[in-house]
């Protein structure tokens, strides 16, 4: 092949770069024999057959405003020299393929391919008058391994939105000019060529092959969306917005997508939701160590949620770093799956007593948005104060009708013998009823008239089990009584307190304290130093007694404690 020779004028051809015979355009590498460096020299050839001469004018004139042309993404004009059957235009080599070649790019890359190009846009459409490309394709933009972006060719570049003469009118490339530019380009024209470039980019789409994607229907529509289901849909939404075939939907400028693109991911992202936005606390006593669980999901299928709870600073909180906390604890504190249930731990023991706390939880993610909060509420637990859960008073209502029942109708049996049994049955009904409605009635006596009633009706069925009892044999009279008495004022005061919602009395208070009294009662009959009725006291006498005691010391003792650490402990 032989190229031309323009060492006249200084530069030694080495190969060709590509040609346009329709434009009489062909672009060589040649080197500048002065400098040695590598140029390009792209020679208009108007004399050519298909050619046209009458363009020369408005070319030179493009030319001289290339000239003033200062941007790292366009590569120098360095000067030009005219030829018997046109001129050339000399400007700086870039060793950079166009986007044409076969190339594969990342998302990250791609954006900033995109980035970049409008940036290069923009400095070109704030020029007065702007400059408007009118041919963006993969064939114009040229980008190196280090991804930095060059616009070339501007041989149909047009100065400012004029008219176009009809001779210029298919001026383009098919799929990547928008129908505005037939008639006035304006600066948003450039925009419909770039965003289909970057679709070529993102589906593998050669621009000779961009009808494929066009619509039967309106050529000027691109259809994309379908072919990139990996991609954010505000990414897909943008890149939509870059290729509308109405001018008025589309960007009005680079400027306006630039600020649009810069902030958005191209991969699509999770989406993140939160079971709930504020967790509440409330504790019943000091110290207390306390969880709730919190669950996260995604909902974006194809994509995988990555997250890292922090606690937020507060002025209050001693110095903590984010994932290190002294009284919050997220367990996991990280994660990297769809479904994912949390759980968040407290330690009230360095709080302050009876106060209400409000943090705030931080989750970072690699979601849109990126930061989640969640609330935490926290009311500690009132001061614990001098009394008991049940009172001395309830406890005697308790203890004194199993004793005197079970006193009372051991020492008819024992001294009446078998006359008694109609009296013990009688005095059983009695004992009975006294007893399971003053152990009801003692311990709901808060307003417990349902309470009483029940029992009553169950001293009832105690009184028919102990006469029935009494009644087969006289030696078990006693036993019926004893019997009758412990069930009702056991299960009496059970209900009597539920119905009363005395919640505070534990049941195991009650049942060893009618257990005690029964016990005692018999043992002062039979002799409390039987090994049987001793054993019978000591099990039940020694844990009641330290159920009642002990809740009492372990209060003065968190009292002491807390009073201790008072001026150590979180504030709100």
């Amino acid at each position: 092949m032989s190229y031309p020779d323009f060492s006249p004028q200084g530069y030694q051809v080495i190969n060709e770069l590509g040609r346009n015979r329709e434009g009489g355009r062909i672009a060589w590498l040649a080197t500048d024999l002065k400098t040695s460096q590598q140029v390009v020299v792209k020679q208009f050839c108007f004399a050519q057959i298909g050619s046209n001469w009458s363009a020369y004018k408005e070319h030179e004139r493009e030319i001289q405003v290339l000239q003033g042309l200062n941007h790292p993404g366009i590569p120098k004009c360095l000067g030009a020299f005219e030829t018997p059957d046109g001129f050339c235009l000399i400007q700086e080599y870039k060793n950079a393929p166009n986007l044409a070649v076969g190339r594969s790019f990342d998302p990250e890359e791609i954006k900033q391919i995109a980035v970049k190009a409008l940036e290069i846009l923009v400095y070109l459409q704030n020029r007065i008058p702007p400059v408007i490309h009118r041919d963006i394709k993969p064939e114009n933009i040229l980008v190196d391994e280090q991804i930095n972006v060059y616009l070339i060719d501007f041989g149909m570049s047009r100065i400012g939105s004029q008219e176009l003469a009809a001779s210029s009118v298919f001026n383009g490339t098919p799929g990547f000019i928008p129908p505005e530019q037939i008639r006035k380009p304006t600066v948003g024209s450039d925009l419909y060529g770039l965003g289909a470039t970057l679709i070529c980019l993102l589906t593998g789409t050669k621009s000779t092959q961009m009808y494929n994607l066009t619509d039967d229907d309106d050529p000027y529509v691109i259809n994309f969306r379908y072919l990139l289901p990996r991609l954010s849909s505000h990414f897909l939404n943008w890149l939509e917005l870059m290729v509308k075939p109405r001018l008025k939907e589309r960007f009005t400028d680079a400027q306006t997508a630039l600020d649009m693109l810069k902030p958005l991911d191209l991969i699509r992202v999770p989406e993140v939701k939160l079971s709930q936005s504020i967790l509440v606390f409330e504790a019943t006593k000091l110290g207390e160590q306390m969880k709730q669980p919190i669950e996260v999901v995604n909902t974006i299928s194809g994509t995988v949620l990555q997250g890292k709870w922090q606690v937020a600073h507060h002025p209050q909180d001693p110095p903590h770093t984010p994932v290190s906390h002294p009284w919050i604890v997220i367990e996991p504190a990280k994660f990297s799956r769809n479904d994912t249930v949390c759980t968040v731990l407290l330690d009230t023991s360095k709080l302050m007593a009876d106060k209400l706390y409000k943090r705030q939880l931080i989750l970072r993610t690699n979601a849109d948005p990126e930061v989640y909060s969640l609330t935490v509420q926290v009311q500690t637990a009132p001061l614990p104060i001098e009394r008991d859960t049940m009172p001395d008073a309830d406890l005697l209502y308790v203890f004194l009708p199993c004793a005197v029942v079970s006193l009372f109708f051991s020492w008819a049996i024992a001294i009446g013998g078998a006359e008694t049994v109609i009296t013990a049955v009688s005095g059983a009904m009695i004992g009975v009823a006294m007893g399971g409605a003053m152990g009801a009635g003692s311990a709901a006596r808060v307003g417990a008239s349902q309470a009483v009633g029940v029992a009553a009706f169950l001293a009832v069925i105690g009184s028919v089990i102990g006469a029935v009892i009494g009644a087969a044999s006289v030696n078990f009279a006693s036993a019926g009584s004893v019997f009758g008495a412990m069930l009702v004022a056991v299960i009496g005061t059970v209900i009597g307190s539920m119905n009363a919602k005395i919640r505070s009395i534990p049941i195991q208070l009650l049942l060893l304290t009618a257990g005690l009294g029964i016990s005692f009662g018999i043992g002062v009959i039979f002799g409390v130093f039987n090994p049987y009725i001793f054993l019978a006291i000591a099990g039940t006498g020694l844990p009641l007694a330290t159920m009642l005691l002990y809740p009492r010391f372990e209060r003065r003792k968190l009292i002491a404690q807390y009073r201790q650490s008072e001026n150590r402990l979180i504030k709100p």
